[in-house]
């Protein structure tokens, strides 16, 4: 068996990882257009800003070694520039020498990954303007960075929210800039606010809804901005996304996707079956709604990897790569945020029926020292029940919570079935009910009709408010609305005639249970009322009470 790899890092490395192991007699080459075949790229913004020291420490796997271990052909420096479908052979350049060659195959797989976005803007050719997907890109990142103060970051995604955090750690002075509304698109706008507050309260300079138009060069690089704004900035780094590297797929007449992405069957093989493509320049399958997708994430691509060794050397035993959930996590300083599944905004886009709940905890049991908030957006199918997504954002047990939910999605849990998951429970680690159950439990509450949630507060003056917060804190953190009534739970019941029955009521409190409790008393007694989900603290940062939600 000869199998060409085109592509390393993690599909591609994986891919021949896992093939040797299958295979001890099979020649397996492995061709990289950069210099390195095997490295962690999910960690080059944490080695410029120093939080891992050792760059050796991010190169997974070397030539040499993968020669060692596994006998695999590496050839690094070299580009494949066409492929011939119809005999079977690669043609390849080694970019040092110039000199090309030509690779027979019987099974070939894909895996270029995707590149940067790069704008076609005046001025962004500049050297200052830079962006971060190889170690070399890192290395000169972090070398123009040692020199620069002001830094600006093009887009508030997963990239660029980690190189502001770390470099905020090296001392500059960073201006983020986001053409979105909100911080960290993918996710809901409520479940970033704690991650824009984070940001400021760092001192690094927030500036969305707004976008690059041109740079200019003078004393320090100026970015001019679409809303007429000025940004000097001594270095640039450009987060605003990949696209597939799919040029020689193109030209090799196989099938690609609306967006440029090479197409894939179940088992990862292209239009043409002795051919496969995985990692950041396919499109796969969407593990919810089995539309098609693009998921450019380090899980994914190993996973697809190693399907593919699978599927050529023990065809009878690979199982079909299930979908991708778009699993995701960010750390920005103190706070996390993730994702998997569908969230709000890509099911309203896609016009599918939804149910969402958002409940507020801590991450571990309240009365034990260091307890730390957590906010769960939970996303479900009506009719079902199955749950569809889930956000999670807050100061600890982040990473937790997503990967529970992403367990349970591809489980095809149920919102009942999700309230009685048997969590691992002690004061240091969670809490008796967990917060993922406390979703279940929301969730089942909302589709019984035990509660209507609402969003966010109503601007409307008909409406009364009714804050269920002990009265020192609601005096000490008013509520900016009209129509409020501070009436504590515990004297509900015998305050009722304060309130109008005749006028809609929404209560309030700090985290959305109270609030609950108090809507159950008032739709028993004749009340049309809904609740604040998630409660005060999912509209504004924990740790600065007084900053409360604005009309």
């Amino acid at each position: 068996m000869r199998f060409v790899i085109i592509g390393g890092v993690a599909a591609g490395a994986s891919a021949a990882a896992r093939a040797r192991r299958l295979d001890e007699r099979a020649s397996i080459t492995l061709i990289e257009r950069g210099p390195d075949v095997s490295f962690a790229n999910c960690g080059l913004p944490y080695f410029i800003g120093g939080e891992i020291t050792q760059r050796d420490a991010l190169a997974v796997q070397t030539p040499q070694t993968l020669k060692g271990l596994l006998n695999i052909d590496v050839r690094t420096s070299t580009e494949a520039v066409a492929i011939d479908r119809v005999a079977k052979r690669v043609q390849v350049r080694n970019l040092a020498s110039g000199t090309t060659e030509t690779l027979s195959f019987d099974k070939l797989l894909l895996a270029p990954g995707a590149v940067p976005v790069r704008p076609a803007l005046t001025g962004v050719e500049d050297t200052r303007i830079m962006t971060l997907r190889s170690l070399q890109d890192m290395d000169r990142i972090k070398a123009a960075a040692t020199a620069a103060q002001r830094v600006a970051i093009i887009g508030a995604g997963f990239i660029g929210l980690e190189m502001a955090e770390q470099l905020i750690r090296l001392g500059k002075q960073v201006t983020l800039v986001e053409l979105t509304g909100q911080v960290l698109p993918p996710l809901d706008p409520l479940m970033t606010r704690l991650l824009e507050d984070e940001l400021r309260k760092r001192r690094v300079e927030v500036l969305l809804g707004d976008s690059v138009g041109a740079f200019e060069d003078g004393s320090s690089l100026t970015c001019r901005l679409s809303s007429g704004r000025s940004v000097a900035a001594d270095l640039v780094v450009l987060c605003i996304g990949v696209r597939p590297d799919t040029a020689l797929a193109r030209s090799a007449g196989l099938e690609l996707g609306k967006r440029g992405h090479i197409r894939v069957n179940a088992f990862m093989q292209t239009s043409d079956p002795d051919i496969y493509a995985a990692g950041d320049a396919v499109e796969i399958e969407d593990f919810v709604s089995h539309e098609p997708v693009a998921v450019p994430l380090g899980g994914p691509a190993n996973r697809q990897g190693r399907l593919v060794a699978d599927h050529i050397f023990r065809p009878a035993g690979a199982r079909p790569y299930p979908g991708s959930l778009g699993t995701a996590i960010v750390r920005v300083f103190d706070v996390a945020a993730g994702l998997t599944g569908w969230t709000e905004k890509r099911l309203r886009a896609a016009g599918r029926p939804f149910r969402t709940v958002t409940v507020n905890d801590n991450h571990h049991a309240g009365y034990f020292p260091g307890a730390k908030p957590i906010l769960l957006k939970l996303l479900w199918e009506p009719e079902s029940g199955r749950v569809l997504g889930a956000q999670v954002t807050g100061l600890g047990g982040v990473d937790k919570r997503i990967d529970v939910i992403a367990a349970a999605i591809s489980g095809k849990l149920t919102i009942d079935e999700l309230a009685q998951l048997e969590l691992a429970y002690a004061p240091p680690f969670g809490s008796a009910k967990d917060i993922v159950n406390l979703a279940g439990f929301a969730a089942c509450n909302t589709r019984d009709g035990l509660v209507t949630p609402v969003d966010s507060l109503p601007d409307d003056p008909a409406v009364q408010v009714l804050d269920v917060r002990p009265p020192p804190l609601a005096k000490a953190h008013p509520l900016p609305r009209p129509r409020v009534v501070n009436i504590p739970l515990a004297q509900l019941r015998g305050r009722l005639g304060e309130l109008d029955r005749t006028q809609p009521v929404v209560t309030v409190c700090a985290m959305g249970k109270t609030a609950y409790f108090a809507a159950r008393i008032l739709a028993q007694n004749g009340f049309q009322v809904a609740s604040l989900t998630g409660g005060i603290r999912a509209h504004f940062d924990p740790r600065s009470p007084a900053k409360l939600p604005t009309p």
